[in-house]
């Protein structure tokens, strides 16, 4: 199965505090589900441990624009509203070709679905490479075999992640090689990407899952949509439930954006990588694209 489209991101470059930023940010998202509205920002920065000023100095660094404004990304309504805009979720379908002036970065993704022998023996005299590396969204860890991206997680626990990877994977040699996989971590988290390559994104699952995984690639920066609309789009609208256990397996974080899909009603929902995160990200892209 071979399929390419371009995807719409724009993200700020790595730095070595960025680990450290986003801990305290997801630590304020977090307090920010539990706690009243119009809570003071005093209030937020004390539960981080930091003061006001300096909370205030952090959060507009990480994210391009105030805390207050950021936080107006993350309600329902707003979620909403960007449902609403799109009277389908088709209409800014990138198999369809959209790729215009708006656009601040198209970068080019080449999907391979593994082959029904290697996923028979589970990746069996394959080699595969992957490092440990910082993100605007922590860390993370990345995989690639001679074809591509084949797994891309956040992680809290560097151990179960490798160990999940392995679970995936268990038949292939893994390698530790966070120098080759430093290249692709700045190529999908960093502005200064120069489109002059695609990436390659090597996936395994079944025939519904790359169907589906196919689906959210047409999901555009700074847009959302919902279980229901993604079922309709892939041409079975009663599969809303199938729709997010296919969600659920997505083993590659961020390039196929998951995170873009919030329940009907506009609430966040879960995410496999925390809440918290998915709403970071939502929060920080809708900061990104443009109004």
């Amino acid at each position: 199965m071979h399929f390419a489209y371009p995807i719409n991101m724009k993200t700020n470059s790595s730095s070595p505090n960025k680990r450290s930023d986003y801990q305290r940010i997801e630590a304020a998202i977090r307090f920010l589900y539990t706690c009243p509205p119009n809570t003071p920002l005093e209030h937020i920065a004390k539960e981080v441990g930091l003061s006001e000023f300096h909370f205030q100095r952090l959060f507009t660094r990480w994210a391009g624009i105030t805390p207050k404004r950021f936080l107006q990304f993350l309600t329902k309504e707003h979620a909403l509203s960007i449902i609403h805009q799109q009277t389908s979720i088709n209409d800014t379908s990138l198999s369809l070709g959209l790729s215009g002036s708006s656009r601040l970065h198209d970068l080019l993704i080449h999907c391979e679905a593994v082959t029904p022998g290697q996923l028979k023996t589970s990746g069996e005299g394959m080699d595969i490479n992957y490092g440990y590396h910082s993100t605007q969204f922590g860390q993370c860890l990345i995989a690639t075999t001679e074809r591509g991206i084949c797994h891309l997680s956040f992680i809290d626990n560097p151990i179960a992640a490798l160990t999940e990877l392995q679970q995936q994977w268990n038949n292939a040699t893994l390698q530790h090689r966070p120098e080759l996989t430093q290249q692709l971590i700045s190529q999908i988290f960093s502005d200064t990407w120069d489109n002059k390559a695609p990436l390659s994104i090597h996936l395994k699952g079944t025939n519904f899952q790359l169907k589906v995984w196919q689906a959210l690639l047409s999901i555009p920066q700074g847009k959302l949509t919902h279980y229901q609309a993604l079922a309709e789009q892939i041409g079975n609208p009663k599969a809303s439930r199938a729709i997010g256990t296919a969600i659920g397996k997505n083993a590659i974080a961020y390039l196929i954006p998951c995170h873009r899909v919030i329940q009907k009603t506009g609430s966040i929902g879960n995410y496999r990588w925390l809440a918290e995160r998915k709403a970071a990200m939502i929060g920080w892209e809708s900061a990104q694209s443009p109004t």
